[in-house]
């Protein structure tokens, strides 16, 4: 039997999710197989609208090899697992004669927990011994997702929190959830052979494609003990989202609270003297914190060595008393001393990383105004461990819209531990990138306007300038207003002004849901959308709703980001120029992921409005406008206003034409049911 092409193969499963194949996604199709077939690596970046999940599932599934796709957002997941995967592994079937199997795989605090749901939280004694779901009130919040929660546990298949609908909080979520470190052991369970974690880990063991998240592959690099089955290929969707994932799961913390909550959980099972010690060294450490001002910690001070080296030694203690030690007067005792270890542990591993001061650590502490002081250590870059971890034993494909920086993939490539593209060596991962484009016609679609004439933004200092231009650009937009700001407080001073300058709705991030936002956004022409990160990033409203996405400043990290900056001195030192990797770098991947939510069909048209003048008169200026898509560039401030004005009166003409057309339809229908009477 002849083996089927892969032209074909891309055609049956285009055809089978009802889309048309575009030369990007076939160009993809067509690297992605020629990696996995050299056991290779490659990044590809594919703009909005390729099809890329097609462009690399269709390859890798006629491979035949077990495949990991990791994404990072739960919408990517279930639209894999829902919709482009069923369709194509049906489609494909005749062809292949095979029907690959796939699964969904994440982390274990994802899933409900029987032993959890049943017999309740460990509590500690000052919190009292009670079950959660008979003292949280039925008209309580807590109480009305924990008794839905129960309600769901006896229908759902998979246990996972992402398939309950409506979702529930993150408090109500802990009362029936349990991380890997937590968690009894299906063998020692009694609901051990009905867990829902161990259930999703064995239809993983035989799935050819199992669908995970960024979070889930950075443990399975980082711990060592592998979570995921072994696979021959790898496939990092959303990839400008990684380094950022790994950095957050290899992050450690230690707050007084957290210190607290172990010595209480550990202080009935064990020994007096080894509770004493670990209670003492968290009221020193508690004192300290109490004193901590915010900021990187170059070198650990003498004090904060000294309290560290204590907690490390005292939790060690503990942890040793904890295995050796039984109390059968303790109520669920196996889950009881489950929970004080993980507690424990995580207490004498943070204390121990940071007391060593490794110089590829990062330390720092922290201050909320609710949470109070806490103290962070971070690695100064995964570079190194995703280039041994990542690209040995199995081809790696790397995709997203966003992956060339500044007209090249070195960049990017740099931050996964990859030397420039072409670099030839021993033990240097050998890789190409990949730019397959986009089927929108950016240059016609879109207009990208720096308003050089503003005043440059500072640290502080009310930009007056900048609102002025925001209000009026705004108006000539008739609405339709998506803006990303580089700070919580610049968003909420845009909306307080706008809000008395303008007679159209000014929608918060953070008044609302995200998701609720996002959906009256979407719903109302004149309506404008401010926020921060999130927005950046994560959304989608194609059509006349977002025609204008403003920008107010280059969204450089903060200066006394303790992790970015030592990032940056660590390049200078090596002789590199830090502000270009690291800050520059940063600002182009948001900015590109920002401009990116202007055109999101192919009738999409509008402005991406920039104000910081930076973006034009800066030498790095350059770098941050070619990073994003290929819009008509201009900085006349009269010719995007009437660019703008011309937008908005085509899309009112198309709303009143809709209409029209359904007014005379719903008359149709009326006047032929008349008649019919």
């Amino acid at each position: 039997m002849t083996k089927p092409s892969l032209p074909d193969l891309l055609h049956a499963a285009v055809t089978a999710v009802g889309g048309t194949e575009r030369p990007g996604q076939v160009a993809m199709a067509e690297a992605v197989a020629e990696a996995v077939e050299d056991q290779s690596h490659l990044l590809v970046q594919a703009g909005t609208g390729t099809g890329k999940s097609l462009g690399y599932l269709v390859p890798a599934l006629a491979h035949g090899d077990r495949v990991v796709v990791a994404t990072a957002t739960l919408a990517l997941q279930r639209q894999l697992v829902e919709r482009d995967l069923p369709r194509t592994v049906n489609a494909l079937h005749p062809q292949l004669r095979r029907r690959p199997e796939f699964a969904m795989l994440k982390g274990r605090s994802n899933y409900l927990c029987l032993h959890r749901l049943h017999e309740g939280v460990p509590q500690e004694e000052e919190d009292g011994l009670f079950d959660p779901f008979e003292h949280a009130t039925p008209t309580s919040k807590l109480g009305k997702d924990l008794l839905r929660l129960r309600d769901w546990a006896d229908e759902t298949e998979t246990g996972d929190r992402d398939a309950l609908t409506p979702g529930v909080s993150d408090r109500a979520w802990g009362q029936v959830s349990v991380s890997s470190r937590e968690c009894l052991g299906s063998s020692k369970c009694a609901y051990g052979a009905e867990c829902f974690a161990e259930a999703a880990r064995e239809r993983a063991k035989l799935a050819d494609v199992i669908v995970t998240n960024h979070a889930l592959l950075a443990i399975d690099a980082i711990e060592g003990a592998p979570v995921l089955p072994q696979h021959d290929v790898l496939i990092v969707d959303e990839a400008h989202e990684l380094v950022s994932r790994v950095t957050g799961v290899a992050t450690g913390e230690l707050t007084p609270g957290q210190v607290n909550r172990a010595v209480r959980r550990s202080a009935k099972l064990v020994n007096e003297k080894a509770a004493d010690q670990l209670q003492t060294a968290s009221e020193s450490f508690e004192r300290l914190m109490e004193l901590a001002l915010p900021g990187r910690l170059e070198e650990i001070p003498e004090d904060l060595g000294y309290c560290l080296m204590a907690l490390r030694d005292a939790a060690r203690t503990v942890i040793s008393a904890l295995g050796s030690t039984r109390d059968k007067n303790v109520q669920d005792e196996d889950a009881v001393r489950k929970q004080a270890l993980a507690a424990v542990e995580n207490v004498h591993t943070v204390a121990e990383r940071i007391a060593n001061g490794s110089e590829w650590d990062v330390v720092w502490y922290e201050r909320h105004d609710r949470f109070g002081a806490s103290l962070r250590v971070a690695p100064l870059s995964v570079s190194g461990l995703l280039r041994e971890k990542l690209f040995a034993d199995r081809s790696v494909v790397l995709t997203s819209a966003t992956l060339k920086l500044g007209g090249d993939f070195n960049g990017v490539g740099a931050s996964l531990g990859l030397a420039p593209e072409g670099s030839q060596g021993e033990d240097i991962p050998v890789w190409k990138g990949l730019d397959v484009g986009s089927p929108f016609d950016y240059g016609k679609q879109g207009i990208l306007y720096v308003a050089k004439h503003l005043s440059q933004p500072g640290r502080e200092g009310n930009r007056e300038d900048m609102l002025d231009e925001l209000a009026e650009l705004v108006e000539a937009a008739g609405g339709r207003t998506l803006g990303l700001f580089s700070s919580m407080r610049g968003a909420q001073a845009a909306a307080e002004a706008l809000r008395g300058r303008l007679d159209m709705p000014i929608l918060l991030q953070g008044e609302e849901t995200l998701g609720e936002l996002i959906r009256h956004f979407a719903a109302d022409a004149r309506t404008c959308l401010f926020g921060t990160l999130s927005l950046w990033q994560g959304v989608d409203v194609p059509g006349a709703n977002c025609q204008l996405v403003v920008m107010d400043r280059v969204p450089f990290p903060r200066p006394d980001d303790p992790l970015m900056s030592a990032r940056q001195k660590a390049v200078e030192e090596a002789g590199g120029n830090g502000f270009m990797a690291v800050a520059a770098t940063h600002a182009a991947l948001l900015m590109a992921q920002g401009a990116g939510r202007l055109v999101r069909a192919t009738g999409d048209r509008g402005v991406v409005a920039v104000l910081d003048p930076r973006v034009e008169r800066a030498r790095y200026g350059s770098f941050l406008r070619k990073s994003m898509p290929d819009f008509w560039y201009t900085t006349d401030r009269n010719q995007v206003r009437r660019s703008l004005s011309a937008i908005d009166a085509a899309a009112k003409a198309a709303e009143a034409a809709e209409a029209t057309d359904a007014t005379e339809a719903t008359d149709a229908t009326e006047a032929t049911d008349a008649t019919e009477e």
